[in-house]
């Protein structure tokens, strides 16, 4: 096919591979127009949630099953999976076990040596250095002071334009971990988030617990994910957030032959669970005890990320309403890369972010070359819960595409 004459390839050379990969992509993400369409500028769901033609030439036989794991559609198989599998020395893979999944959704720790930890897995401890070497550690806390890490998992959402019309009105960035199921699904809804200057990262393809996945498996996750984000955005992240924090030095060391990093948090405010297995009350709650350690000391020597979504309405909801609050309470509100001083989260430097220093009161934003477009108008806990919010919100889109 001519897009794929013309489309550019980007091989990734991480610290300890050269990995074969093929994240190819004919979008210039500094020149990313979001065409007016009910579906970008409404601010009802059943608007903005219809089915519209992918932005770019797509074709579904080429990428896994929507919200299945990544190997599924025979992409195991293909020639470019096989290239990138093998070209990975799997004799330096931590002999770690591939963890068991409950019937609920949660995982099975019984037995494992919680006091020695010792293959770091977050799920049981908390866990945020890697015990194995030359593994890319966790990034878990912003390292300036009074500085809200601003973070919200599983998007791109099709119902999320009234929030990101607000965090454009607040002058706010955040670190956007995307799920790759929904990148297909919602293409124009990705490259809003580069068009309006978030950092984009990898949330896997499917949003499984990643430590109960087979090499193959957890691999494939993060490589389609990444290659779905860079098809459909032009960016390829080197960040990642592991769903539910589940991670271990297993999959750190499988991430890391990508050269992605983990993000993980240390504030959670269990949003995605209001209504279910916490109360809305809670979550509110959560909000504004985290609002507090803004201006009681707590970060008077070091940032928070916090954990929030944009799985839902509600979840966005909470955002807009405590946002102004958490500008009052810290010095600074940027996403991840920068609160890092990463100027570079994606292996194109095309688009760079700003040093930590460059940046006043929260006030930030990325920097690309010539970014244009049409704006819209307008302004770890159990799995089981928020894999089912995820599976409701799967459902809806794949009756969309039906």
């Amino acid at each position: 096919m001519l897009y794929r004459i013309i489309a550019s390839a980007a091989l990734v050379a991480t610290a300890t591979a050269a990995v074969v990969t093929n994240y190819t992509s004919i979008v210039d993400p500094t020149n990313i127009t979001i065409p007016s369409i009910p579906q970008t500028t409404a601010y009802d769901w059943q608007t903005a949630c219809v089915a519209y033609e992918f932005p770019v030439p797509f074709d579904a036989s080429e990428w896994p099953g929507d919200w299945l794991v990544a190997t599924t559609n025979g992409m195991n198989e293909t020639a470019e999976y096989q290239a990138l599998y093998n070209s990975i020395d799997w004799t330096n893979v931590p002999q770690i076990p591939v963890r068991t999944a409950l019937a609920q959704g949660e995982l099975d720790t019984t037995g494992y040596d919680t006091v020695n930890d010792p293959d770091c897995w977050w799920s049981a401890t908390g866990c945020v250095t890697p015990k194995v070497p030359g593994v890319l550690k966790d990034i878990s806390a912003c390292a300036e002071p009074d500085t809200w890490g601003l973070t919200y998992d599983d998007g791109p959402n099709c119902s999320h334009n009234a929030f990101y019309d607000f965090l454009q009105q607040q002058n706010l960035k955040a670190s956007m971990f995307y799920i790759g199921s929904n990148v297909m699904n919602w293409p124009l809804g990705a490259q809003r988030g580069v068009r309006d200057g978030h950092h984009i990262s990898v949330h896997t393809w499917s949003h499984p617990m990643m430590t109960s996945l087979n090499n193959q498996d957890a691999l494939a996750e993060l490589y389609y994910a990444t290659k779905m984000i860079k098809y459909v955005t032009g960016l390829t992240p080197l960040y990642w957030r592991p769903p539910l924090g589940d991670v271990d030095d297993r999959i750190r060391w499988i991430a890391t032959q990508l050269n992605l990093t983990a993000i993980i948090w240390n504030l959670d405010t269990d949003d995605w669970a209001a209504g279910t297995s916490v109360t809305v009350q809670q979550v509110q709650q959560n909000y504004q005890n985290f609002i507090t350690m803004g201006t009681n000391g707590t970060f008077a020597n070091t940032g928070n990320i916090v954990l929030s979504h944009e799985l839902n309405n509600m979840t966005m909801g909470f955002a807009e309403n405590y946002i102004p609050q958490i500008k009052q309470a810290y010095k600074n509100v940027v996403d991840v890369a920068t609160c890092m001083n990463i100027t570079n989260p994606y292996v194109e430097n095309t688009v760079t972010f700003p040093v930590f220093a460059s940046t006043s009161s929260g006030s930030n934003s990325s920097s690309t070359s010539g970014t244009s477009g049409t704006k819209s108008s307008g302004a770890a806990a159990s799995s089981n819960n928020a894999n089912a919010a995820l599976i409701i919100v799967a459902l809806f889109a794949c009756f969309c595409y039906a």
